[in-house]
């Protein structure tokens, strides 16, 4: 019997997973340990490697299904080899399953004899659940996928060309309606634009559009600006820095003493240490904390897990481990979740104010721009001054402007006082 490649668990709560793109094609040889499909979590991206030498028998999830985790994404083994049909599949129960999920595709059999005509369709699971929440007729649906099977993307066409279709009609009655009238017809003119490169989006970027949209849908989204003056925080880094015995993990950046700040701010602060859920607003009293970093496809946050109990040499040692990880894609799935609060900068791109989006379910997130020098007034003289704008995104729902306000001033008064930070 063939091998299964199964849809992998990254997570704690994860339950499903979507295929990004497959790395061989049916029929390719592989051998065991290289990587035959790429899938993704809401949280990361990973290649399956082959779990076994052999020939790529069949393809189960095209591009952009979206699996539950323990069910089978293709098939490896030898020329000739049975492999389960896809009935068969879809009846058999996951590898370690409740007795509601061993329930569950009972159910779904029952229904899909119901509607015989779709059921003797190829057509991967995805594209079957679109459709029939879309209420597209399959019959009308050509397919793309190997033997003509139908993938989520081709029902996600026929949606949108139902969709124009509507559109054209409703554009044409209006003119009708508009030609009736004794006002100035408008002429409307349409632009073929063609030179451009297309690509679909998947993966990563995917999954991290999916999420700045519902964040932004889904909360009370503020932001607040400040600037601290951080000349004295410039001058004790370098003396810190000239002190300590810096090797290549402990750097003792600004951003180190940046994220120094924010956790003593939130252990003052504790309404901004919490995480908003199903109407419940929790708060913690450890801190964990997300630290962005940014990468070719996009953006991951490593969380510093009980950070509010770590030095700033142990906190700068972890910051830059968990980058130097993340850009050189070793982190896992519980590396990147559980942070209570997030910091991001842009300042090594030269912004300054920026307006940050929050990572749910997280309260707030603070945005680092670009230090600059500026003539500032220090009481009757004008002096030259290290300025750094501070960007505070918070979700209104679960605090007040004033709350956001004095958390975001106590960060700043940290930074322009930053003995307090090693004390």
């Amino acid at each position: 019997m063939a091998t299964e490649i199964i849809m992998p668990k990254m997570g704690m709560g994860m339950s499903e997973g979507t295929v990004v793109e497959w790395l061989k094609s049916k029929g390719d040889t592989v051998k065991k340990g290289e990587s035959v499909v790429s899938i993704s979590s809401d949280k990361i991206e990973k290649e399956i490697e082959a779990p076994e030498d052999g020939i790529l028998l069949d393809i189960e999830a095209e591009a952009d299904d979206v699996v539950a985790i323990g069910k089978a994404l293709g098939y490896i083994g030898q020329a000739g080899e049975a492999i389960p049909t896809e009935n068969t599949q879809e009846v058999a129960p996951a590898p370690v399953a409740s007795v509601q999920d061993t329930l569950k595709p009972a159910v779904k059999v029952e229904v899909e004899k119901e509607a015989a005509p779709v059921a003797r369709l190829r057509i991967s699971p995805a594209a079957r659940r679109l459709a029939k929440a879309e209420a597209i007729d399959l019959s009308v649906v050509t397919g793309t996928g190997p033997l003509g099977r139908i993938t989520k993307a081709d029902v996600a066409l026929a949606v949108k060309d139902r969709a124009d279709e509507k559109a054209a009609e409703q554009l044409t009655t209006s003119l009708k309606a508009e030609k009736s009238t004794s006002q100035p017809q408008t002429e409307i003119a349409s632009v073929a634009l063609t030179g451009g490169t297309s690509r679909k989006m998947s993966g990563m970027r995917k999954v991290i559009a999916a999420r700045m949209y519902s964040s932004l849908q889904e909360s009370a989204q503020l932001t607040l600006q400040t600037t601290a003056d951080v000349t004295a925080l410039l001058a004790f880094q370098k003396q810190a820095r000239a002190a300590y015995p810096i090797d290549d993990e402990v750097r003792l950046t600004v951003t180190d003493f940046i994220a120094k700040a924010v956790i003593q701010s939130l252990l003052e602060h504790k309404k901004m240490n919490s995480l908003l859920e199903n109407d419940t607003i929790t708060e913690f009293a450890d801190v964990h904390l997300g630290v962005a970093v940014a990468l070719d496809e996009g953006l991951v946050v490593p969380v510093i897990k009980d950070a509010d109990k770590k030095s700033l040499s142990v906190l700068s040692r972890e910051i830059r481990k968990a980058s130097k990880a993340a850009r050189s894609g070793q982190m896992n799935a519980l590396q990147l979740s559980g942070s209570t609060f997030t910091v991001t900068s842009l300042g090594t791109y030269g912004v300054g104010f920026f307006t940050p989006v929050l990572n749910p379910p997280e309260t707030g997130i603070l945005g680092v721009g670009q230090i600059t020098d500026q003539p500032v007034y220090v009481g009757e003289s004008l002096e030259r001054r290290s300025m750094l704008p501070l960007s505070l995104t918070f979700d209104h729902r679960v605090v007040d402007g004033a709350q956001a306000a004095e958390f975001l001033k106590t960060i700043k008064n940290y930074l322009e006082a930053p003995f307090k930070l090693v004390l």
